[in-house]
């Protein structure tokens, strides 16, 4: 393959984690939220069904269609969203009991963590998740930020369980792991002195157990020189943290997305070249699929990517790949929103809507 194609995989469709029924209370993960989605305007391209059915993704029967599905498309490594909560992971079951069982027999396709440390709060429960837009908003289910003992734990969790696996993807050798809310994390840990602190004793913790390192990745979650929680997400915060790379999650992290796809792409085009420039680091491309997320919500909220055919964000895809190609001397790696997002309208798994066409774009990259 010519690129590592990277897809973000949600890890919420399974009834095997007993905490999800605090928000899917039916036992069947966020499948249940899919399956009451429904159109909320004349012509709302909803509801969507999975051509390969409302299956239960920490089974490896489950994984194994999808790791073949995906190796014979190009996406050759999953990025499992990762949660660590009231002291204990969170949907791991994905993971552990689906994903990594059918790898074992079929290694195509790799797989690192991205820390999923924002809140948990009441946007999973549809019951709920209205209330949130209510004055002052919601408490959190569960918060995310952690202090420095616990801290530890989780470094010790992934190192021990995942780094040394020969499917954990590495950049030059060195496990990498991706942040997704960098501002929370300093929050937990006190500040941005003790955050670098922290993740040197991270790295020293993966070089004892026999890692040559590690590779942390930044995942921006705003625009260039955004300010967050009283400091600027800078070239010198990212010096002192010591990142080694960036990419993003979604578009609509950075880009105005209540317009046509090919709109969108250009100013996501743009801020991929700023990137790299501003932040002193390597960065990835990343490409969403869709923004549509009022599955999770009674009332309609707005903001909907809209046109994003196969066919048009397959040139997102080519866009990434001639990035991948001016930059050689970094990884060839390509991050996907999403493979699994049914609920944020952004999922690379076949519909019946597109059937197989966003996957059919990354073969025509990978393998023509």
């Amino acid at each position: 393959m010519k690129y590592d194609f990277a897809a973000y995989i949600w890890p919420s469709y399974t009834g095997h984690e007993d905490r999800t029924r605090i928000f899917w209370p039916d036992g069947i993960g966020e499948w249940q939220t899919v399956k009451l989605a429904g159109p909320r305007f004349e012509g709302h391209l909803w509801p969507r069904k999975p051509l390969l059915g409302y299956k239960d993704e920490a089974e490896p029967e489950t994984m194994a269609e999808q790791i073949d599905l995906a190796a014979s498309h190009g996406v050759n490594v999953f990025i499992y969203d990762w949660y660590w909560y009231d002291r204990r992971p969170f949907l791991e079951n994905c993971l552990n009991d689906g994903y990594l069982p059918a790898a074992r027999k079929d290694p195509r396709v790799k797989f690192y963590l991205m820390w999923a440390n924002h809140d948990a709060g009441v946007a999973w429960d549809k019951r709920n998740s209205d209330r949130q837009f209510l004055p002052g908003g919601q408490p959190p289910v569960w918060r995310g930020d952690v202090d420095l003992k616990e801290f530890r734990v989780v470094c010790s969790r992934v190192i021990e369980r995942y780094f040394a696996d020969p499917l954990y993807y590495k950049i030059g050798g060195k496990p990498v792991f991706a942040i997704y809310d960098c501002p929370n994390l300093i929050k937990g840990l006190g500040g941005i002195d003790q955050t670098r602190a922290a993740f040197d004793e991270f790295r020293e913790m993966c070089v004892k157990a026999g890692l040559p390192g590690l590779h942390l990745q930044l995942v921006l979650t705003h625009g260039v020189g955004a300010v967050l929680e009283g400091f600027t997400i800078s070239p010198e915060m990212c010096a002192k943290l010591g990142f080694d790379s960036i990419t993003h999650y979604q578009f609509v992290h950075f880009a105005y997305i209540d317009r046509p796809f090919p709109d969108a792409l250009e100013d996501v085009k743009k801020e991929w070249e700023r990137i790299p420039d501003a932040y002193g680091v390597p960065y990835f491309p990343h490409v969403s699929v869709g923004w549509d997320a009022s599955p999770r919500f009674h009332d309609y909220i707005g903001g909907i990517l809209r046109d994003n055919t196969p066919e048009n964000v397959g040139k997102g895809f080519k866009a990434a790949c001639e990035y991948a190609d001016k930059h050689p001397e970094q990884p060839p790696l390509i991050t996907v929103n999403a493979w699994n997002e049914w609920t944020e309208g952004s999922y690379l798994l076949p519909d019946d809507l597109y059937g197989y066409g966003y996957l059919d774009e990354i073969r025509k990259l990978q393998f023509n």
